[in-house]
C-alpha cells in the first residue's frame, strides 16, 4: 500500500480510479483494498502495543526506570519518523511514537477494559465516517488532494477525518494487542481449533465487509458522496480481519518448518530497517532508474514483489552475521546510550 504513494499522487492511495487503466490495475487495486489496506497497519499497531508493554516489563525486571526509558525510546522513534517523513510524507512511525505514552499510561488496565476501550476507539471510525461525510460538499469540497489530482480546496474536512481516524485506530489496536498479549492469546497456547475458527470467521467477515466498501465506491463511480462513508464497512471488519490474520499466522508458525518461516521471521526481526529501506528503494533508487510518472498499479505491484524477494533474502543473510538489523541496532544503542554488540561473534 505504501508503494502506491511512493510513485503516484496522494489521491491514488484513496481513490482507486486514479492510475487504474487496465483490468490488472483494477484487480491489484481491489485486492489491496480488501486484503491489505488498513489490515497491515492494524496488525502492526497491535504488535507495536505489545512491544511497548514488553519493553517496559523487561526494563522494570532489570531494575531500570521503565517509564523514563520507554519514553526516551519512543522520543527517538519520533525523531526517526520525522527524518523518514522528510523523504516520504506517509510515515507512520511518528503516529506510533505519539501513541506510546497513552499505552504506557493505560498498561495497568484490566484486559477486558483494554480490549473494550480499544474496540470502542476503532469502531468510532464508523461514526466519524458517517458524520464527516456530511462535511464533504456535493462537488467534493473538503476532500482536496486526498481524492483529486487537481484539488480546488485544501481538503480540511478530509484531513481532519483521516487524522482522527488514524489516531483512534492506532491507539485502539495497541490496547487490543496489549490485552491479547497478557491473556496469552498471542503466545499460541490456545486450542488450535479455536485459532482455526477465529481465522476462518474473522477473515471471512473482515474481507467481506472490506469488499462492501469497494462495491460502494465502484457503484458510485468514485463520487465524493461516497469517499468517506465507504470507510465504514472496512472499519467494521478491521477487528475480525486482524484477529483472523493473527490466528492464521499463529497456526502457520506452529506447523511450518519450511525455510520460508525463518526468512519471514528474519524480515520481522528487521521490521524497522525493512520499513525504512523500502522507502529508500522506492523513492530514491527506483525513481532514479525509471520514469515512475507513467506507472500503473500492476507495475507498482511488480516493484513490491521485487522488494519482498530482496528483503526475504537480505534479512536472512544479515541476521546470520549480525544480531540486529542496522536501524534496530542504532535505535538500541541510542536507547541505552551505550555501544551494543552487533556482530554475532561479539555475543557473550
Amino acid at each position: 500500500m505504501n508503494a502506491v504513494s511512493f510513485f503516484l499522487p496522494m489521491a491514488a492511495y484513496f481513490n482507486l480510479k486514479i492510475a487504474t487503466e487496465t483490468w490488472l490495475d483494477h484487480l491489484v487495486g481491489i485486492a489491496g483494498e480488501i486484503f491489505v489496506d488498513e489490515k497491515g497497519m492494524a496488525l502492526f499497531s497491535m504488535l507495536f502495543g505489545v512491544g511497548i508493554v514488553m519493553f517496559a516489563e523487561r526494563a522494570a525486571a532489570k531494575g531500570r526506570r521503565s517509564v523514563w526509558l520507554s519514553m526516551w525510546r519512543n522520543a527517538l522513534l519520533l525523531a526517526i519518523g520525522f527524518a523518514h517523513s522528510l523523504l516520504w510524507d506517509g510515515d507512520i512511525l511518528m503516529v506510533y511514537a505519539l501513541a506510546a505514552p497513552i499505552i504506557l499510561a493505560l498498561r495497568w488496565l484490566p484486559d477486558r477494559w483494554a480490549f473494550g476501550i480499544g474496540t470502542a476507539l476503532i469502531l468510532s471510525g464508523v461514526l466519524l465516517a458517517i458524520t464527516m461525510q456530511g462535511d464533504i460538499g456535493p462537488a467534493g469540497e473538503g476532500l482536496g488532494a486526498i481524492w483529486y489530482l487537481d484539488p480546488v480546496d485544501d481538503g480540511d474536512a478530509g484531513w481532519t477525518f483521516f487524522i482522527l481516524y488514524a489516531g483512534c485506530r492506532t491507539v485502539g489496536f495497541m490496547l487490543i494487542g496489549m490485552a491479547l498479549y497478557r491473556t496469552g492469546f498471542l503466545h499460541g497456547d490456545r486450542d488450535p481449533d479455536r485459532y482455526r475458527l477465529i481465522a476462518f470467521v474473522g477473515l471471512g467477515i473482515g474481507w467481506s465487509l472490506a469488499a462492501v466498501g469497494v462495491v460502494i465506491t465502484y457503484l458510485n463511480d468514485f463520487a465524493p458522496s461516497a469517499a468517506i462513508i465507504s470507510f465504514a464497512p472496512n472499519t467494521l471488519g478491521l477487528i475480525p480481519a486482524t484477529l483472523g490474520a493473527t490466528s492464521a499466522i499463529i497456526l502457520w508458525n506452529q506447523r511450518s518448518n519450511a525455510p520460508s518461516r525463518e526468512r519471514i521471521r528474519a524480515v520481522g526481526r528487521m521490521a524497522l530497517t525493512n520499513y525504512l529501506s523500502a522507502t529508500v528503494l522506492g523513492i530514491v533508487v527506483f525513481d532514479a532508474l525509471i520514469d515512475t510518472s507513467s506507472l500503473g498499479r500492476a507495475q507498482i505491484f511488480g516493484f513490491v514483489l521485487a522488494v519482498w524477494v530482496l528483503q526475504l533474502w537480505g534479512s536472512t543473510w544479515w541476521l546470520q552475521r549480525f544480531r540486529f538489523g542496522p536501524a534496530e541496532w542504532a535505535w538500541r544503542c541510542a536507547t541505552y546510550r551505550t555501544w551494543q554488540p552487533l556482530r554475532r561473534a561479539d555475543r557473550s
